[in-house]
């Protein structure tokens, strides 16, 4: 079966397709695509759902190799508010 892999940084990106065995898991389809989990991404996900190495995949399945987050979402939203002086009240 066919699966992506994608993985993304600042202004760039890449995306892989492989063709892995049926029963073939997240691990599976990385080897094949000659990724690992690295210091820079520190987690997977399959259609934006997290996932692990052992995560069983299904035909057209995408994979993706999440960095960490770079601030809180919550404190980004605060200080883009702050920004354009939009608080709520």
């Amino acid at each position: 079966m066919r699966v992506q892999l994608v993985r993304a940084w600042p202004n760039r990106c890449e995306s892989v397709d492989v063709e892995v065995d049926e029963r073939a898991c997240v691990g599976d389809a990385l080897d094949a695509a000659g990724w690992r989990l690295e210091a820079e991404f520190v987690a997977l996900a399959v259609f934006g759902i997290a996932a692990s190495a052992e995560t069983m995949l299904h035909p057209g399945d995408r994979i993706e190799l999440l960095r960490p987050l770079q601030c809180d979402p919550m404190q980004a939203r605060r200080l883009r508010a702050e920004k354009t002086g939009k608080r709520r009240r």
